[in-house]
């Protein structure tokens, strides 16, 4: 999950990213002293809770709250002040939450316990998979996510091909790099790779699909919504929309394709 912060104020700044790091120990959280950055950042990046203090200089939090929620309809505003002859402006808002400085973790878990749009079950998919056809990726609204590297994409795809077995870092690069040595600087290459997908995952607040341990990686079949996986499942829906087309982009998938195709064929034969 991730979480901005804003406020001008250097040590309000720090004791409400200390009282919500407290209370959201597994969040990342984001802290801004200028509302414009803050802005620009939510624009790249999935939030689903702004703590926003309501009077900085030269800015309203009001106004940045509006702005904000135009890029993120569904974030949770909770707003911070000193003051409160605010309250009637911030309610307008259907602000999630208000609390009056100094904030405390005490505050912060009571707003955090009754948000407006509550935050996605733990057993939720993070992420939605297209295999069928060529391969896509969306986050919980529906929104195509976004990949920095069309490799990082890649191997997102290998992974979901993989099915939850782990593959090491050379079989990666056996995939994405056929017939080219794996030296050191292919190495190197895979690496930036890898931390260009995580970092997509990490906006997509979704870094639990994959699971890495020393030099494997692999998806989390159980945090994705697939439809190659209910395939294997024999979903009714997904095999009648079955055209014989997986992850198209790919050359690879082409022996999984048959694979697939056949499975098919004998289900139709089945359920005629």
């Amino acid at each position: 999950m991730n979480i901005i912060i804003a406020d001008d104020e250097p040590l309000a700044l720090e004791m409400t990213c200390e009282a919500v790091r407290e209370v959201c120990p597994e969040a990342n959280i984001y802290p801004f002293s200028k509302p414009s950055r803050l802005l620009e950042f939510a624009k790249e990046t999935r939030c689903k809770i702004a703590f926003l203090d309501i009077c900085m200089r030269g800015v309203s939090g009001i106004d940045v709250a509006k702005q904000l929620k135009e890029i993120i309809p569904d974030i949770n505003i909770i707003f911070v002040t000193g003051y409160d002859e605010y309250t009637k402006d911030a309610m307008a808002m259907h602000a999630s939450g208000y609390i009056e400085k100094p904030v405390t973790a005490g505050k912060v878990r009571k707003e955090t316990e009754d948000l407006r749009y509550p935050l996605p079950a733990e057993n939720e998919p993070r992420l939605k998979f297209q295999c069928f056809g060529n391969f896509e990726v969306y986050d919980r609204t529906g929104k195509p996510a976004h990949f920095s590297r069309s490799k990082a994409k890649e191997v997102m795809a290998y992974l979901v091909d993989r099915n939850g077995s782990s593959c090491s870092v050379k079989e990666l690069a056996a995939v994405l790099f056929e017939n080219e040595p794996y030296d050191k600087k292919q190495q190197w290459y895979i690496q930036k790779i890898l931390s260009s997908l995580q970092q997509t995952l990490k906006e997509l607040e979704a870094e639990d699909v994959i699971e890495k341990s020393y030099n494997n990686i692999a998806i989390v079949p159980e945090m994705i919504d697939c439809d190659y996986y209910k395939f294997n499942k024999k979903d009714a829906e997904v095999m009648n929309t079955y055209k014989g087309e997986y992850m198209s982009q790919y050359e690879w998938a082409a022996y999984n394709k048959k694979y697939l195709n056949d499975i098919h064929k004998r289900w139709k034969k089945e359920n005629k």
